[in-house]
């Protein structure tokens, strides 16, 4: 992305909002600017530093880093620890066996509060029983599990005997199921009868069973948590009940350190061939990073936050931010299990005043949906225990960032916008609360010890206010190790496109003041009559409009620009009963306004709703396809897949 096709987009690059650190918060703060400091003059001696003193290690690591065969790196080499220690045992030997580890709150209303001493002695167990079913260090475990303890439980277990966990999503498919539990080659598959959506029982082992009817896979257990108590069939044999295998196991365990580069897990992510990459990640380098993150970018306090990361343990910042993070740092952590809007559209916000929440991330989407439902029901509810929002999984626009720290955090709470990937492992651009000034839609700065860079197509470093690509110049402690079974796709798809370098494969540009903004996957990044314009921009100029409560926004092929821009928005309240067609031109003007004529919609098409997959995030790739006039796209992953025909059917008018 060469600097003369970039265009400046004024709602990004010359944001002038920022908020100072407040000066009480910035001198208690856990994470100091001199962090930066130190890991600019030694970065490998400040990840060292940082190894040591945030994990317990059996055997001392000699080599902090070995990058002689780039891009395969090896990370505290010589190194052995168990992650499910770090995570349990040594908190209960450090006298803190009674503190909370998880308040676990089910979508029905039922709750469970698992102690530091209770959680060691659940995962102990479960290390046992899935020892009795055979697995060994080496093996892989298949979970398909809702966001209920036991899916942190089996993750642990299965860290606690060297044995790599690969979670599913439950909202996926059985042929995704069985293509995941193929390429692992997976020995054992943890499941639930089901589990609770929007006030009904939704079932889950019949995808097990689906997945696994030819006999055929590699599976030669299936463990069944009973949460709901929906029937389930049964394969004598293979099936067992966990409260047969876990519940009656000896709570004697003691854990076994394994080396630093030891796979903990896999985890399956998109690729633009269609087939699921499987990131490898490995235990010394990426528990030290999440910890580290964890602890600075939230301005951890373990005795006394009360942490809540709302994602599902099927996604990467479900394993980083709820399972070892947290536990590895000693928190007190929320975990619901249900949807934003069941019994009530302020779940979330009575969640925070019943148990005292003190940080909360959550991802743009649930953001901008809160929203459109209006101050008022936040407003109903104490939020005043929130100290740090933190923001992750797509960027978000400066209107939803002002809103967040606004309505929940009262204008006082620091917003932490996070930046980084499944492939990454832990966050690697975020402002440090307390450090950093922040502003609104910006991820800003890399942490202390991420070298990342913004460049051009040749590699080279651009200016500020130049759009280009996002990569990392160094390789990082958490980073993947390898795309499972596949080392050549690995070095191809990350380490092809600029030699030496990772390329995140996202867009970005620096502001004014060298802050970073993230544009969206570069699939995203439209070029209209040779203009580089970010997706994520012009739905940022969109959703600043005061009508307008969700947008999405798409390049459609067209011959005489190159792309055009379609836009597809859902209007708040009383705007959805104004004339469509008018509202329409009045919102392409407002964009044309707002960044410039080349940015203005060929079309904004007004819609009930957009396709959005079961975790919240927008299937943009369905309404390309409506944009360019072809048939829809596989929509089995979308939350209701009506939504497209109608969208089809409205942009046929």
């Amino acid at each position: 992305m060469s600097s003369d096709e970039s265009t400046p987009l004024d709602n990004l690059s010359h944001e002038e909002r920022s908020f100072a650190p407040d000066p009480a918060f910035a001198r208690d703060a856990v994470a100091q600017a001199t962090l930066y400091a130190e890991a600019d003059q030694d970065r490998l001696a400040f990840w060292a530093r940082q190894a040591r003193e945030l994990l317990t290690w059996e055997t001392d690591f000699t080599d902090t880093l070995d990058w002689s065969n780039p891009p395969f790196a090896r990370w505290f080499g010589g190194g052995k620890l168990n992650a499910a220690y770090n995570a349990l045992d040594r908190h209960v030997e450090a006298g803190n066996g009674d503190r909370v580890a998880i308040h676990f709150e089910g979508e029905p209303g039922d709750t469970r509060a698992y102690t530091y001493a209770q959680l060691t002695e659940e995962v102990k167990k479960a290390a046992n029983a899935f020892a009795a079913l055979g697995v060994t260090a080496g093996d892989r475990v298949a979970v398909y599990l809702p966001m209920i303890p036991e899916a942190v439980i089996t993750m642990l277990a299965c860290a606690r005997i060297g044995a790599a966990h690969s979670v599913v999503f439950g909202g996926f498919s059985a042929d995704a199921l069985r293509s995941r539990i193929d390429d692992a080659e997976a020995k054992l598959v943890v499941t639930a009868d089901g589990t609770w959506r929007r006030g009904k029982p939704s079932p889950l082992k019949p995808a097990v069973d689906a997945a696994l009817a030819d006999g055929q896979s590699t599976v030669e257990n299936v463990v069944v948590v009973q949460r709901n108590g929906e029937p389930v069939e049964w394969t004598e044999g293979r099936d067992a009940w966990w409260s047969d295998t876990v519940g009656t196991a000896s709570a004697e365990h003691t854990a076994e350190a394994f080396d630093a580069e030891q796979p903990l897990y896999i985890l399956y992510t998109s690729g633009t061939t269609g087939k699921p990459k499987g990131i490898l990640h490995t235990t010394g380098g990426y528990l030290t990073q999440t910890a580290f993150t964890h602890r600075n970018v939230f301005d951890l306090r373990p005795e006394t936050d009360v942490y809540w990361c709302t994602a599902d343990i099927g996604w990467v910042t479900g394993h980083s931010y709820v399972v070892y993070g947290p536990l590895v740092n000693g928190a007190t952590q929320v975990i619901y299990e249900g949807t934003p809007d069941t019994p009530h559209q302020g779940r979330w916000w009575e969640l925070v005043q019943k148990y005292g929440v003190t940080i909360l991330y959550t991802a743009p989407t649930a953001i901008r949906t809160m929203m459109k439902w209006g101050d008022d029901i936040p407003g109903q509810y104490d939020l005043s225990s929130l100290r740090v929002l933190g923001s992750v999984g797509e960027p978000i626009n400066p209107e939803a960032w002002m809103w967040y720290r606004r309505v929940i955090g009262a204008d006082r709470c620091p917003v932490v916008d996070t930046w980084w990937q499944t492939e990454t492992g832990a966050i690697m651009i975020s402002p440090l609360p307390g450090v950093t000034a922040t502003k609104p839609g910006s991820a800003q700065v890399p942490l202390p010890g991420i070298t990342a860079d913004v460049v051009d197509d040749t590699g080279a470093s651009l200016g500020d206010g130049e759009a280009g690509y996002l990569v990392l110049r160094e390789p990082w402690p958490s980073m993947l190790r390898n795309i499972w079974g596949d080392p050549d796709r690995f070095v191809q798809t990350y380490w092809s496109r600029f030699p030496g370098m990772y390329f995140a494969g996202d867009g970005a540009k620096k502001d004014d003041d060298g802050d970073v903004w993230l544009l969206g996957r570069v699939d995203d990044v439209m070029n209209v009559s040779g203009h580089r314009l970010s997706t994520a921009e012009i739905e940022s100029s969109l959703v600043g409009h005061p009508a307008v409560a969700e947008a999405a926004v798409v390049g459609a092929a067209d011959e005489t620009t190159g792309q055009a821009v379609i836009a597809f928005v859902i209007l708040r309240g009383s705007a959805a009963e104004e004339d469509h067609d008018a509202m329409s031109e009045t919102l392409r003007q407002h964009v044309g306004k707002d960044i410039g004529a080349i940015a203005k919609p060929r079309k904004v098409l007004i819609v009930p709703e957009l396709p959005k997959t079961r975790s919240g995030k927008i299937m943009r790739r369905l309404l390309k396809d409506v944009a360019e006039g072809r048939e829809v796209g596989d929509a089995t992953t979308l939350a209701d897949s009506t939504v497209m025909n109608q969208i089809a059917a409205d942009f046929a008018k």
